[in-house]
Parts: C-alpha cells; structure tokens; sequence
C-alpha cells in the first residue's frame, strides 16, 4: 500500500465512493427537482392551505373566482435542471427511487469500511478542542486566505465531513422515508418525530439545499486550492502523476455530464419503456417493504382540514349539463351483467342505502397532503 494514503486514509475505494456519490446525488438532486415540480410548494402544516406556504418555486396564482385543481398548479420544469423534466412526475420518481436505492447502499458500503478499516478517525472528531480550531479555521477562509492543513484535514473540513456523512445524508433518508404515504399510515408516530408530512418535506429539501451546497463548495475548493494536486491526491493517494490525475477526473466528471445527458434525452423519448425497466428495481423492493403493512392512521373531526384540493374539473359534455341542471334526477346507476337481480338505482335510492364515513389524511402523489371525511355505501 502506498505510505502516504496508508497515513492520509485517501484509499482507492474512498475515491471511488466519492465518485460514485458525485454521480448519484446528481441524478437524485434533478429527479427530486422534477417530483417537486408537481407541486412547487413548501408547508410547515400538513394542511397545505392555500398561501400558507413559506416557500413556493412557482410565479403561478390560483384564481379566486373559479375552480381549480392540485393539477394546475404543477410547472414545468426545465430538463436543464429536472430529470427528466417537462412535467413527467412519474418518470422522475422512478428515476428517484432507482438512485437512492444505489446511494443508500452506497453510503452504507462507505460507513462499514471506514469502521472496519479504521479510517473512521479521519472524520470523527476526538476532542471538544476541535470547535475553536473550526472558528478559527472558518475566520481564515473569511479573509480568503487557507487555513493550516490537517491530518488530512483541518477543523472545520473534518467537522463539515463528519456533519455531511453522518447528520445531513441520515436526514435525507429518514425525512424520504417519512414521505411515504404507507410509512405515513402504518406508523403514525413517525412522522411525528417530524411534526407531520409536510415538515418532512421541509427538511428533506433543505437538506438537499444543503447537500449541493457542501457538494458545490467542496468541488470548488478542490479545484481553486491546487487542481492537479487534489486530483493526484484523489486518484492516486499521493502527489505523483498529477496530469495523468487530472485526465482521469476529467474523464470522469465528463462521463457523469454524459450520462445526465443520455438519461434525459433517452427518458423523454422513450417514457414508457424507461418507466417498465426502472420499476423491474424499485417494485420488488417496494413490495418487499411495505406491501405487507397495514393503515394505523386515526382521525378525528377536530383533524379535518380546512381546505382540500381537488383532481378533476367536472364533465363537460352536454349530457352531464343537462343532468346536473335538473339535480341528476334522471341519472341511474345501472348494475348488470353477471349478478343474479340486475337493477338500477338513482341518486336519491343510493343516499338512502346504508353510509360508511372515515376520516383519513390524503396524500397526494404531487406532494400536497390533507385530512377529510369520506363517505361510502
């Protein structure tokens, strides 16, 4: 093994997960992008009333003087920025779901060998001592100038690691999780842990702010340091071959713009078949963990929120006109077919038959969330 990455614990498969989760935030940043797309707004109350949003990414205004629906107020995305993008929130939840299950394993695979290996100690801090070296390290950067270098790294690039791979990534799979609608409904007290739903989504998507942040900064700072140097460091393990280095990650950072690239062009062209292929992953994994799990939601009347969108404007055919300006009193619901009594009831025999009602919450597949009673016959 070379001395120096023995010292520094910059081994070749530390390399090649930071590659590999370069690659995989990428794409899970712009599919992410595209699910948000849906429904561009941000709540810190699962009500997800109308204007009590603290965060919208739209310039779009529901009208006041008409109906309108949770569709309208999903945009258009960009593909520049959105996987795939132009309103395709199917595809960009299947692209979602195919890349987190990649980077969850990865990052697992990545904390078991930093424990096994014993290269744990170069993110973990070891001494309170270490939060007025990163004030200092911080005051320096401040004043563009670069602190001291570490073993391997300073203060603050230690503390910033340790935060990065053992707080923000945990949140962004816990605050996921709890966006679940079956999570939600088998074990309630979880999204409690977050305040509801909607907080999760919340956090979830300032951690992912956070996440390109610390990503931007981090390449940034690789490349103004000393590029050919960092990338000899990255690739190699020590200061040798610094153009072979820089070749490779070029290479490398051009294959990742290539295959955002291809999965765009290729999603757009080919929706359904790209659908099919991601779901041959994400269903067994899907059915594996949830599809055994049972609703343990309840609500009450005090729950109900106070408004709930809708998905559909009414028909617009001259027979639905007619029937709704005489009250539907013309309208049957007929039951043929394969049944012993066929018969036809009209609205008002169906409000006489025996009601069910269940308060339950609703959570919708474009983002938003909402409690309501539902009645049944």
């Amino acid at each position: 093994m070379n001395p120096f990455a023995q010292a520094f614990g910059f081994l070749h498969w530390i390399g090649i997960s930071h590659y590999l989760n370069l690659l995989l935030v990428g794409f899970m940043v712009r599919s992410g992008l595209e699910i948000l797309s849906a429904h561009p707004k941000l709540y810190w109350r699962d009500d997800c009333s109308p204007g009590s949003e603290w965060l919208r990414l739209s310039r779009k205004k529901m009208p006041a003087d008409r109906l309108w629906t949770g569709a309208d107020e999903e945009t258009a995305f960009s593909s520049f920025i959105a996987l795939p993008g132009r309103r395709n929130l199917g595809m960009g939840r299947h692209w979602h779901f195919f890349f987190a299950i990649f980077w969850i394993l990865n990052g697992l695979l990545y904390v078991g060998l930093l424990f096994g290996t014993g290269q744990w100690r170069r993110l973990v801090p070891t001494s309170w001592g270490i939060f007025p070296e990163a004030a200092r390290d911080a005051w320096t950067y401040l004043h563009f100038h670069a602190p001291p270098a570490g073993h391997p790294y300073n203060a603050i690039q230690q503390l910033t690691y340790a935060s990065v791979v053992f707080v923000l990534a945990p949140i962004l799979m816990l605050t996921g999780a709890a966006m679940s609608p079956a999570v939600a409904a088998r074990f309630p007290w979880y999204l409690r842990l977050f305040g509801g739903r909607q907080p999760a989504r919340s956090i979830h998507f300032l951690s992912l702010v956070a996440m390109v942040a610390f990503t931007f900064v981090h390449v940034l700072l690789v490349a103004v340091e000393d590029f050919p140097r960092n990338m000899a460091w990255i690739i190699h393990g020590d200061y040798s071959s610094e153009r072979v280095a820089v070749w490779i990650g070029v290479v490398g950072l051009g294959a990742v713009l290539v295959l955002h690239v291809w999965a765009t062009l290729f999603s757009l062209k080919h929706r359904r078949s790209v659908q099919r292929w991601l779901g041959w992953v994400i269903e067994p994994m899907r059915r594996a963990l949830l599809h055994h799990v049972t609703s343990r939601q309840r609500y009450t009347e005090d729950d109900i929120s106070p408004f709930f969108r809708v998905n559909g404007y009414p028909p617009a055919s001259p027979e639905y006109q007619r029937l709704a300006e005489r009250g539907f009193i013309e309208w049957r619901l007929s039951v043929g077919g394969l049944v012993e009594a066929p018969l036809e009831l009209s609205l008002a025999d169906l409000r006489a038959l025996p009601k069910q009602t269940q308060i339950t919450k609703h959570h919708c597949i474009q983002g938003w969330s909402a409690v309501g009673e539902w009645a049944g016959i």
